[in-house]
């Protein structure tokens, strides 16, 4: 979003090489731009960070599939099969948007093959295991999970879509402040360590257009869906929005 720096060039420097390996730099910023057209979220198909699916896809997945999906539509699920699912269902969207002919998402994944071997080379070099290396993987995109899992939600107001956390603890810090999503929604070129105050600032405006799409903590969201789910899979306003 042109920052911290105004250069973009220097912005990507500071986060290469992508430590996760599964995730080229290139690809995230695409698609979470892409995410940042606000009319689309929660769309199955034109919202890459949806997780929703469309109603007629879901009644064709076969049952064992439907009950991981709906384990990882509860919080403890989505941090421990996330990071699995989430990876699988970018690998796959991207080779078929490959094979189909996208020179652009096959250009991003050829200058990640230097990040990767970066990445190799000091995992082989480091007194750590594989092992522990995607141990850790996995615990850090875990972590992004619990962020991730309640950003948006199905509503016929756009507005509505994107949720405010109130969480001031380490959890905010690691997130950059995007626990306050509907600001940065709002004002995405706003640094992340700005957003604190500017929510501050205008709190009850921001909860009066998103519709009071609130939490007070990450407590209170562990409280309330560690084990129950948030969500249905299906997109429970697809056949109005079609």
């Amino acid at each position: 979003h042109g920052h911290p720096t105004r250069w973009r060039w220097l912005n990507e420097a500071l986060v290469w090489p992508a430590l996760t390996l599964v995730v080229p730099y290139g690809r995230f910023r695409d698609t979470h731009l892409d995410h940042h057209y606000d009319a689309r979220l929660t769309d199955p198909y034109d919202d890459p960070e949806s997780n929703y699916l469309d109603p007629e896809v879901w009644a064709r997945c076969p049952v064992a599939v439907r009950i991981v999906l709906r384990l990882n539509n509860t919080l403890l699920g989505r941090v421990i099969l996330g990071p699995v699912l989430g990876t699988a269902a970018f690998f796959v969207s991207d080779l078929k948007k490959m094979r189909a002919g996208d020179r652009s998402i096959r250009e991003s994944w050829l200058w990640h093959i230097p990040s990767v071997l970066v990445v190799l080379w000091l995992i082989w070099t480091a007194p750590i295991s594989g092992w522990t290396y995607l141990a850790a993987l996995w615990l850090g995109l875990g972590l992004i999970k619990i962020r991730t899992f309640l950003e948006h939600q199905a509503h016929e107001l756009v507005p509505g879509r994107t949720a405010l956390v109130e969480d001031r603890g380490p959890l905010s810090f690691l997130f950059l402040n995007n626990n306050l999503h509907f600001v940065h929604h709002m004002h995405p070129t706003v640094a992340w360590y700005d957003l604190p105050a500017l929510y501050a600032s205008r709190r009850e405006t921001y909860l009066a257009r998103n519709g009071g799409y609130l939490f007070r903590s990450y407590g209170d969201v562990f409280a309330r869906y560690l084990i129950r789910a948030k969500d249905p899979v299906a997109h429970p306003l697809w056949e109005a929005r079609r």
